[in-house]
């Protein structure tokens, strides 16, 4: 697919879960991940305004270190986060490139286009903005990323023909899942004629690490191969795809990624099979299907860990330990300076702006049942 001045390989380098030391990302290994990934060939890397400490964090270990155009930067615009004004939202670039440094980005989003934050971009005039900033050469090529029905989609395309792609969630978990409709999107995107940037390959890691069923079948057809490998192959081997972002967040992911993903060139059809009984299984299994976006945090009113919760809950649910569960708990939500379930008041805001459309509150509630069983028994 012809969309760089130089054909990319299809992995790209999503920084919204980098390795973090003290609390603080820890750019020295960032630097070593960014190192292996150039050298191997890959040049792709996807941050955010709303990524916190990411942009600068990359400015550190890629742009200050690397000739510019040796790579190619996308990074986003969420003018639904606390803008009152189009000139806030603008505000947001501006920012990304004091923090990148980069002089230019290669692709510029539109950050999570659905539902009630559609309306912001349109309200700001930011598809003006952006198509002013692409004729300045601040922009390569500018698009969006979407997590809604293939329906929205449509008339968001329909709209806005001048977008040259699009960012959505798919793997192999929620291709046919109802709640996330990953065929249904991509189906739309490609009757437009968009290319597509995939994020969420794994399911924010859960099909990194999964069930033991599914685990066994992914081992017994390529017992060398990790479970992660899976779920990047089965993106970048959709038609149409420019890159698969995976966020890596330690060099050992990022080294078995850059092993299958070199000279990737296609599944074969046993493998397509394969994936096809990994879902199959998954889908025996009862999980919530959160990725850690935590969109849901920037709005709760009472600093719930609702993403810790869940990674949390779904843990006892594929393992069924709940003492292993209840420290995974107290780590990713108290360690974190977060709240735990008990202190949901029902407001329903997270339901708003959740991406996966999960009944928080009711989700919640079972948590926080679980974890202070867990309590009363310790």
């Amino acid at each position: 697919m012809k969309f760089f001045e130089n054909e990319i390989k299809k992995l790209g380098f999503g920084l919204m879960r980098l390795p973090r030391k003290d609390e603080a990302i820890d750019v020295d290994q960032v630097k070593v991940m960014v190192d292996h990934f150039m050298e191997a060939g890959f040049t792709y890397f996807d941050t955010a305004w709303a990524y916190d400490g990411s942009e600068e964090a990359i400015r550190k270990a890629l742009v200050e270190r690397y000739p510019r155009e040796s790579f190619q930067l996308a990074t986003k615009n969420a003018a639904w986060i606390n803008c009152k004004t189009r000139e806030e939202a603008i505000q947001q670039f501006e920012t990304s490139l004091e923090r990148t440094g980069a002089g230019y980005f290669d692709n510029y989003l539109l950050h999570n286009l659905g539902e009630s934050r559609t309306h912001f971009f349109d309200d700001f005039d930011m598809w003006e903005f952006v198509a002013q900033k692409k004729a300045e050469g601040k922009i390569r090529h500018y698009g969006f990323s979407f997590h809604s029905t293939p329906e929205e989609l449509d008339a968001i395309l329909t709209a806005h023909p001048d977008a040259e792609f699009v960012q959505l969630q798919i793997n192999y978990a929620d291709w046919e899942n109802p709640a996330i409709q990953s065929r249904g999107v991509y189906e739309v995107a490609r009757k437009h004629g968009k290319p597509v940037v995939i994020m969420e390959p794994l399911k924010g890691g859960l099909l990194a690490n999964p069930p033991e069923s599914v685990e066994q079948i992914l081992k017994g057809a390529e017992p060398e191969r990790s479970a992660a490998s899976w779920g990047i192959r089965f993106a970048a081997n959709l038609e149409g795809v420019l890159v698969v972002l995976s966020g890596m967040s330690d060099v050992a992911q990022m080294d078995d990624n850059i092993s299958f993903m070199r000279d990737f060139d296609g599944l074969t059809a046993e493998q397509s099979a394969a994936v096809e009984q990994a879902r199959e299984a998954l889908n025996r299994i009862p999980l919530i299907p959160c990725t850690t976006c935590n969109y849901c945090a920037k709005v709760c009113p009472m600093e719930i860990g609702i993403s810790g919760t869940f990674t949390a809950k779904n843990m006892f649910t594929l393992y069924d330990n709940l003492k292993y569960a209840a420290g995974q708990e107290r780590w990713l939500v108290g360690g974190h300076g977060r709240k735990q379930a008990v202190n949901c008041i029902q407001c329903g805001a997270c339901e708003k702006v959740c991406p996966q459309h999960i009944a928080i509150r009711d989700e919640l509630k079972k948590a926080a049942a679980l974890f202070e069983q867990k309590q009363e028994t310790a």
